[in-house]
């Protein structure tokens, strides 16, 4: 009994994290950037091209010269879907601290807790986007979708 309930787990993490790989959008940020933030059109390009070496490779000296939540956001999710989500996270973080209600750090966080198989925090941060949005946005919809998925294939 005990291991197939590993086994269910372990295919629900696998499940989600390919789901959440494949996914690779980041029109969240596109809806409304930090004011001050530096022109990232080129950044959200590489980033839909699936070029995130390229990406982090251009973002890193923004991390200095023009510090802000939609370049910490950007950071955190070219490096969550390269694959170093302990990075990513930091970056979330750093996003979040420069503006706790930035809707797309939340979303994007909240894909990374699905990812590593924590649903609590990202029902966390689905709440936080609820209570900033309350008739819906984007990133509420998007965070919810997956929730729902994830969910489901539990």
């Amino acid at each position: 009994m005990e291991s197939k309930r590993e086994n269910n787990q372990s295919t629900f993490s696998i499940s989600i994290a390919a789901s959440l790989m494949l996914s690779t959008t980041a029109f969240a940020v596109d809806t409304k950037t930090t004011a001050g933030a530096p022109d990232l059109t080129s950044i959200r390009t590489r980033i839909d091209a699936k070029d995130f070496p390229g990406a982090i490779a251009e973002l890193t000296p923004m991390l200095e010269a023009s510090p802000s939540a939609d370049v910490y956001n950007l950071m955190g999710f070219s490096l969550r879907k390269s694959g170093d989500l302990k990075q990513a996270q930091t970056f979330y973080s750093k996003a979040l601290d420069f503006d706790p209600s930035h809707k797309g750090a939340l979303e994007y966080q909240g894909e990374l807790y699905l990812q590593i198989g924590d649903i609590d925090r990202a029902k966390a941060n689905l709440t936080k986007l609820a209570a900033l949005c309350p008739t819906g946005c984007e990133e509420r919809g998007e965070l919810e979708a997956k929730i729902e998925a994830a969910a489901t294939a539990n």
